[in-house]
């Protein structure tokens, strides 16, 4: 029975126009919408799912977006509802149903100047709710996969609790003269997503003991979702942009979806619609729509190699043979004299050479070609950690940021520190041309508020003198 099958072709009833209680997974599962006491879309939309759906980027970043793919499944869907030992327990600590007025108060009626991100799904606003800020993010009305997805989320994140998985504070869902209405409050997060800070030129360098603990966090959420629940939970959707960032700069997992329940006890996959994101999914799982942990598995070890290298999984602005990420790495195994010519060249060096090697053949062990080669995020976590232990900053320096065949290494020691330097000096040095350049329009305006004062005495002076 599916977790979210509410779109069945006898449901014909009318919706109520405001949310009476919350979501559960019983009322879902039924696959009767007219039994349902749950937010619901308008009627027009309740018809039959399809297992050829479109899925749709996550707004979680703004620069991050990118187009997610859509797969057509060779087997038929299989999403169930979740366990019934877990609806006691989301009851007990469900998120809070929010009242549309509110939220809009809370982010200037959606005003675009607090719009923080944008995607298939619509647009996400940065507000302040009760003193509290957060995030909201409203559900775009023309999204064909948008109920099912929000649906997801209010249930999942209501069973759910974990330091790396973002927190829904409330939802919303309410029937409106422009149509229905559908809300999910997060906690905020103040320094956008693992993704921004990659690939966005306009963020300072991530330093590589930062980059460690991201990675850590993630795959800890990951393990959580994995092992840490009385049913298993496969994210389906894991990538840079879905990871979140903190004050601190921890990470806490995001837009849950996608996310499915695992395999049934004596079962080995589940076969649903293919969906997630180009260059993340495995390729096993495109192939064949059988979904398994390990199918996050290689979604994570794609991410290691852009934490490593500071590189998207596709770029097509790059060299042609440079496009592939995967493809790019292969040739500079972690085992190879030239290994250190994928890392990130903004790290100046400034990381551990063998953590960076450890860290990269764990990345190529998450992507092996056979789902059963790849490790388990338990094992992912216990070698992430020995990874974080080593702190020298050994690493190499190629001269050719871009990787070319022609760039040689120089140690950190010789190259890093002048190089520091001269970052300093450029610097401060436009840094004067800006302080000078600030000063000359100061005394520009200086200058005409004087000539305007005394013009302003000459007339005055001259009103005196004829008065008399």
């Amino acid at each position: 029975m599916g977790c979210l099958r509410l779109f069945q072709d006898k449901c014909k009833s009318k919706r109520r126009p405001e949310v009476t209680a919350q979501p559960t997974a019983s009322a879902v599962s039924t696959g009767e919408c007219s039994n349902v006491s749950v937010p619901a879309a308008a009627s027009s939309t309740c018809t039959s799912s399809s297992a050829n759906a479109t899925n749709y980027p996550s707004e979680a970043s703004s620069a991050g977006a990118r187009p997610s793919a859509s797969w057509s499944s060779v087997s038929s869907s299989s999403e169930r509802s979740i366990p019934e030992p877990y609806e006691a327990r989301q009851g007990a600590r469900r998120p809070r149903e929010l009242a549309l007025r509110e939220l809009r108060s809370a982010t200037g009626d959606f005003s675009p100047v607090l719009m923080v991100g944008q995607g298939g799904f619509g647009c996400v606003y940065r507000g302040v709710l009760r003193g509290t800020p957060v995030a909201v993010k409203r559900l775009n009305p023309d999204s064909h996969q948008g109920h099912k997805e929000w649906l997801a989320e209010v249930q999942l994140l209501g069973v759910v609790e974990h330091p790396s998985l973002v927190k829904l504070v409330g939802y919303c869902a309410s029937q409106t003269e422009r149509g229905p209405q559908r809300l999910l409050v997060y906690e905020f997060m103040p320094n956008k997503t693992l993704d921004d800070h990659l690939f966005d030129r306009s963020h300072p360098v991530l330093p590589w003991g930062v980059r460690l603990q991201v990675a850590l966090g993630a795959a800890e959420g990951l393990l959580y979702l994995h092992e840490g629940l009385e049913f298993q939970i496969i994210y389906r959707d894991f990538k840079a942009a879905n990871v979140l960032l903190d004050e601190e700069f921890r990470p806490k997992l995001s837009d849950f979806g996608l996310a499915r329940e695992g395999p049934s006890e004596g079962q080995t996959h589940v076969s649903t619609a293919v969906m997630g994101t180009y260059g993340y999914a495995a390729p096993d799982y495109v192939r064949t729509g059988h979904l398994t942990t390990k199918s996050d598995v290689w979604s994570f070890g794609v991410v290691l190699y852009e934490i490593l290298t500071g590189r998207r999984s596709i770029e097509k602005s790059r060299p042609k043979d440079e496009q592939k990420l995967l493809e790019w790495v292969r040739r500079h195994p972690a085992e190879s004299t030239r290994f250190g010519r994928i890392m990130d060249a903004r790290l100046q060096g400034r990381y551990s050479m063998r953590g960076a090697r450890e860290v990269a053949e764990l990345a190529a062990g998450c992507l092996a070609k056979h789902a059963r080669d790849r490790p388990a995020m338990a094992e992912v976590v216990e070698r992430l950690r020995r990874a974080t232990r080593h702190k020298e900053l050994d690493g190499e320096v190629y001269a050719d940021a871009g990787g070319g065949e022609e760039s040689s290494p120089l140690r950190e020691a010789a190259a890093g520190p002048s190089a520091v330097e001269d970052d300093v000096a450029v610097a401060a040095a436009a840094a004067r041309r800006r302080m000078l350049h600030l000063a000359a329009l100061g005394e520009n305006a200086n200058a005409h508020a004087r000539r305007r004062l005394m013009l302003m005495r000459a007339a005055a002076a001259a009103t005196a003198t004829a008065a008399t």
